[in-house]
């Protein structure tokens, strides 16, 4: 597979670099620059419909095509307007009131107003059949929990939302059965964008055939995505890349940037050689240890802010897990300090919480199960596991933004467990798609490496997935801890949530299903010319901002 991606990276370094060469005074740069963007990405998007998605590449696009209600303050994960310009909250929190942007259209013309906002809340809502499969509507099940209708139990008429209407073409409100705090950060997700009611209709969005796991998705979504964003659809090819170009009638600044090329480039050394020759533009997930070579090269290297969490999981499914004991030498074993140094990117933070230090909720006074080989010792002697061997489960061949050293990890905790007495039996598996079905699809792992990026600035994205309920991953079933997490989602007071999460994270760490490790600053590359990149912790990176040199 890595070395099928290679040679399809290489080849496509020729086609980027057929695209730029269209670029320059010839064909319209302002300022006398360039005026073709190139991005590699690292596969296909999943969709052009980013209400069908929940990863990272059609993210990136989307983001490029539409906009929702709500964006983020630039390098924050906070939520601030963007197609509405405010919002009011009634005091029960039931209510949303939203005062849109006036002047804005969609790709098509068809206007951005009240109406259009409660056709696309309603079309969440009424999705039925196929498209309630968590592969197309994760984003919409997780938040809002339900469906207006539906086979499953557990999604039928469940759901926060309950209906909408436009008092005028100005104003949205959006009514909810139920409080959902996190409404409005999430709704900076591109699963939330607004798109042209008149497409969708069009184009049959919602026509999608096949089932869950292999859906077949209608015309809309693979070439007739219609936002209001800076960009507009041009084409897809598969394999090889998404081409946009600027919308004339946008209602922000265009920008610079006329023409987008994403051009498709699995494998990192081909992406890392490709910025090298000169054929793209930059690239994302940057490994460690081309930093400072690329540096040094004259290449920008951009730092995103951390926002995410890199842990060792221990599966309670496994007797010698299920000991608070055990699991309490584990975490006094591991010299965080000594890991991030050797093996993660300059600046990373150790982790303390499963949540970062930017998300409210955090909590300075969780256990922290400092570095103690002695202690580790003496717990696995109360327990009766001094000579203690474990299954320690690892990814090869991938890269994860709080992950990109997975092999390095591994090897610098099996030694901090190994010189406690802990005999590590190493189980490395391919990421795609043996690791994450051995972690979450059954029990049969130990010790474990993953993590999670937030999706937005909320608690309950971060340990609501993980500790929200029983799972595979963990092995435990601990009612008192689902109920305090699950509880505190729904406090409708922000100030008294936050304390409530608080206690959540602190119980947590208490319990010790696993062990925070950092929370890694994950790194982009670019060439000397590009200016301004929007470097964002949540990915919210828009393009019409960036400048580019001759």
């Amino acid at each position: 597979m890595v070395a099928g991606g290679l040679v399809v990276g290489l080849a496509l370094t020729a086609c980027a670099a057929s695209d730029r060469d269209t670029g320059g005074d010839d064909d319209g740069a302002t300022d006398g620059g360039r005026d073709t963007f190139i991005f590699a990405a690292s596969g296909d998007p999943s969709s052009l419909d980013p209400a069908f998605a929940s990863d990272g590449e059609t993210f990136r696009v989307a983001r490029q095509i539409f906009e929702g209600l709500v964006g983020v303050e630039p390098g924050t994960a906070d939520p601030a307007p963007l197609l509405a310009e405010s919002w009011d909250v009634s005091d029960d929190g039931l209510e949303y009131t939203f005062t849109l942007k006036e002047g804005v259209t969609f790709h098509d013309g068809t206007a951005f107003d009240g109406d259009a906002v409660c056709a696309n809340f309603e079309r969440w809502n009424n999705f039925t059949g196929v498209l309630q499969s968590e592969s197309l509507s994760y984003y919409w099940q997780k938040v809002n929990g339900g469906f207006a209708s539906s086979d499953v139990e557990s999604l039928n008429g469940t759901g926060k939302y309950e209906s909408c209407e436009a008092p005028d073409a100005g104003t949205a409100v959006v009514h909810l059965r139920s409080p959902l705090p996190e409404l409005v950060s999430a709704l900076s997700l591109p699963a939330f964008a607004m798109q042209s009611p008149t497409a969708l209709e069009k184009y049959d969005a919602d026509g999608v055939t096949g089932d869950g796991e292999a859906p077949v998705l209608p015309e809309y979504a693979t070439g007739h995505p219609t936002g209001t964003g800076p960009f507009v659809f041009e084409s897809w090819s598969p394999g090889e890349e998404v081409v946009l170009s600027a919308y004339e009638d946008y209602w922000g600044e265009q920008g610079q940037v006329r023409r987008i090329v994403f051009p498709i480039i699995s494998d990192a050394t081909a992406r890392r050689q490709a910025l090298q020759a000169g054929d793209i533009d930059g690239y994302d997930l940057v490994g460690p240890a081309d930093v400072v070579a690329l540096e040094e090269a004259g290449f920008q290297i951009v730092n995103r802010e951390p926002f995410n969490v890199l842990y060792l999981g221990m599966n309670q499914g496994n007797p010698d897990l299920a000991d608070l004991r055990v699991r309490q030498a584990i975490a006094h074993a591991i010299n965080k300090e000594a890991l991030v140094a050797q093996t993660l990117p300059e600046g990373t933070e150790v982790a303390t919480n499963f949540v970062p230090p930017s998300v409210a909720g955090w909590n300075a006074d969780v256990a922290t199960y400092d570095y103690d080989p002695d202690k580790a010792r003496a717990l696995l002697a109360e327990a009766g596991r001094s000579a203690l061997t474990i299954d320690f489960n690892y990814p090869t061949n991938v890269s994860r933004p709080y992950m990109p050293t997975p092999e390095q990890v591994f090897t610098a905790i099996e030694a901090d467990l190994e010189a406690v007495g802990i005999t590590v039996n190493a189980v490395p598996d391919p990421w795609n798609p043996e690791y994450l079905d051995r972690i979450q699809g059954g029990a049969d792992h130990g010790l474990h490496l993953l993590g999670w990026t937030g999706d937005y600035n909320d608690t309950y994205n971060f340990i609501g997935v993980f500790f929200g309920g029983t799972s595979n991953e963990w092995g435990f079933d601990n009612p008192e801890l689902f109920a305090a997490i699950n509880d505190a989602r729904y406090v409708a007071d922000l100030d008294a949530q936050t304390e409530a999460y608080e206690a959540a994270n602190a119980a947590i760490l208490d319990f010790l299903p696993g062990v925070p490790l950092a929370h890694p600053v994950p790194s982009l590359a670019f060439k000397a010319d590009v200016r301004g990149y929007p470097a964002s912790p949540v990915q919210d990176e828009v393009y019409n901002v960036i400048t580019l040199g001759d």
